[in-house]
């Protein structure tokens, strides 16, 4: 289908004093119509895994992760919670569904899982397990055999003065989720800045995307885009307390009560975009970072070439929508305490200190939080964040193998997914499925291979591998 360009100048969003402006280059805008061209999804099954009874190979736990390498052949990692379980293996089959082999253990060693968090495979067969227990990465070759640890690392980048504060610094972390970079030897990750984090005006004006180089025994961080950072105010009552709050010695060695040290806190906001991204064969980036329907594909050096946008407006965020969406939360709480698969998490809770040590709050918050422990008789609830003023239009973002662009709209109920469009890099649309007719799936691979994790009636997991249409890869 045709569409509208037209040329704009590019604009890197960030302020020249955080880094020096890049040469002006020209940007293209491809704007696609608004109105859809139904597809449906004609998807031929090749092979599925997982049954209730069987061998240990094809009885599965929790499905963690899938992924393909060049040859077709397809990986499962499986585990027996989706909590920071160590017990983690990975089963690879090959194209036809012919189990091979397994490895992956529960240990202290190297190659063994402490806390594994994030998950990848190479091209060429090369698996790629980030272990947060032992704060590194455990390479495996495409035989499955352990070959190193790389030792996470982080790029820190320093702000200007602003506000009277000090700096702050983006970390990537071996718990981040990964992607293979399709180049081999690398992965990547996107840091979103969902924690909470101290505001004294000096908090983070960007949110990145980072690249792991993973050839040498430390892995070597670089930033490649920064995206744009919804504004955040500081909440005075993100943290309330309640009882004996105590007195703290914070990293500066100044005393403060505790109460001073979690106040003005900044956090995501409900609604606020996330970060989405996708990877090219070429190494290029396909990224979303706003509530607006715009897709942005930067080269592989990070700079963006061109965005894909088409004429849907995110909706605003209305008190009726903002009542649904609490009794939803409420609903998936109390699904949640009866022990409800799928339930989905709450940013709301509770500590309660009776007279002893509640821990520390140092590492990752941003901006100087008391490092040392406390005690005390009290009580911490986090409330519920603030609202976003509107609706994001994207909810999710994939690429295919060969790179195409799987796009999923905000459905019409809240909290659901909706319509999933199909478009090229160079801004070509292929076409929608309509909300429901299929869901993206959970991997892509060579030849049109994607994998599909699926649950019975009973909970069980497992994995259909399906072949995608020319068209849609």
């Amino acid at each position: 289908m045709t569409s509208a360009t037209r040329s704009a100048l590019a604009v890197f969003p960030l302020a020249a004093a955080l880094v020096a402006v890049p040469p002006v280059r020209a940007q293209e805008v491809v704007e696609l119509t608004g109105r859809d061209q139904p597809m449906d999804p004609d998807f031929e099954e090749v092979f599925r895994v997982g049954v209730v009874t069987g061998e240990d190979w094809e009885m599965f736990g929790t499905v963690r992760n899938v992924a393909f390498d060049a040859e077709g052949n397809l990986y499962v990692f499986d585990g027996q919670s989706s909590n920071l379980d160590p017990e983690l293996r990975v089963l690879v089959f090959d194209r036809s569904g012919t189990y091979l082999r397994e490895f992956g253990t529960a240990g202290e060693g190297p190659g063994e899982f402490k806390m594994p968090t994030s998950y990848a495979v190479l091209r060429d067969g090369t698996t790629i397990v980030g272990d947060m227990g032992h704060q590194a990465y455990h390479i495996f070759d495409p035989s499955g055999k352990f070959v190193r640890m790389v030792r996470g690392a982080g790029e820190t980048t320093q702000s200007g003065q602003s506000g009277g504060g000090g700096g702050f610094s983006v970390t990537a972390s071996v718990s981040t989720a990964i992607q293979a970079d399709p180049r081999g030897g690398a992965v990547y990750m996107a840091d979103s800045n969902t924690g909470l984090s101290a505001s004294r005006g000096d908090g983070p004006e960007y949110r990145t995307i980072m690249r792991s180089v993973l050839d040498g025994e430390e892995a070597q961080t670089e930033t490649v885009v920064r995206a744009w950072q919804p504004p955040r105010e500081p909440q005075e009552d993100a943290i309330q307390f309640s009882g004996n709050v105590p007195v703290v010695v914070g990293a500066d060695g100044r005393s403060t009560s505790v109460r001073d040290a979690f106040g003005r806190l900044s956090r995501p906001t409900t609604f606020e975009p996330r970060l989405l991204m996708g990877l090219l064969p070429d190494g290029g980036i396909v990224y979303s970072d706003s509530s607006a329907y715009a897709l942005k594909v930067a080269a592989p050096g990070g700079g963006v070439v061109r965005t894909i946008t088409r004429p849907f407006r995110p909706e605003p965020v209305t008190p009726g929508i903002e009542e649904e969406y609490k009794r939803k939360r409420q609903e998936q709480r109390e699904q949640r305490s009866q022990g409800a698969p799928g339930a989905g998490s709450t940013s709301t809770g509770m500590i309660t200190v009776v007279g002893g040590v509640a821990g520390s709050s140092s590492g990752g918050s941003g901006g100087g939080l008391p490092s040392g422990g406390f005690s005390g008789d009290f009580s911490i609830s986090i409330t519920d964040p603030p609202f976003y003023h509107e609706i994001p239009v994207v909810r999710g973002l994939s690429t295919t193998w060969d790179g195409t662009i799987w796009v999923v709209r905000q459905g019409d109920e809240l909290l659901e997914d909706g319509p999933i469009d199909v478009v090229t890099p160079s801004g070509e649309y292929v076409g929608t499925y309509r909300t429901g007719a299929t869901k993206v799936p959970d991997a892509f691979g060579p030849d049109g291979v994607a994998a599909f994790i699926e649950f019975d009636d009973y909970d069980v997991a497992s994995v259909v591998v399906r072949r995608l249409p020319a068209g849609v890869r």
